[in-house]
């Protein structure tokens, strides 16, 4: 049975309470945390910001842009991988 752990994290000035598996999920939650909060600093940093939702709407973008580029080179590279592996196959039938 997993345990539950309770932790609290803060994004962007907010504390916000979870509960999480106790099985090393915790590191992967403070890891994002973190992330988060300095690409908050940076927007912050770089643009005029009135209000910390638009920061948080863009870290928001930013986060699910670099999730969709890496899910659309991972198909691509899953596509050459397969041609590959089909064509040492068929070398491969044609040398047994």
């Amino acid at each position: 049975m997993v345990e539950k752990l309770k932790i609290k994290v803060t994004i962007g000035d907010r504390v916000y309470p979870l509960t999480i598996n106790n099985d090393g999920e915790e590191e992967g939650v403070r890891k994002a945390v973190k992330r988060i909060n300095n690409l908050i600093k940076k927007f912050e940093e770089n643009y005029e910001v009135r209000d910390k939702q638009d920061v948080l709407a863009m870290c928001a973008l930013q986060f699910a842009s670099l999730q969709e580029v890496k899910s659309i080179y991972n198909e691509q590279d899953g596509e050459k991988i397969e041609n590959k592996l089909k064509q040492m196959s068929a070398l491969l039938d044609t040398h047994l």
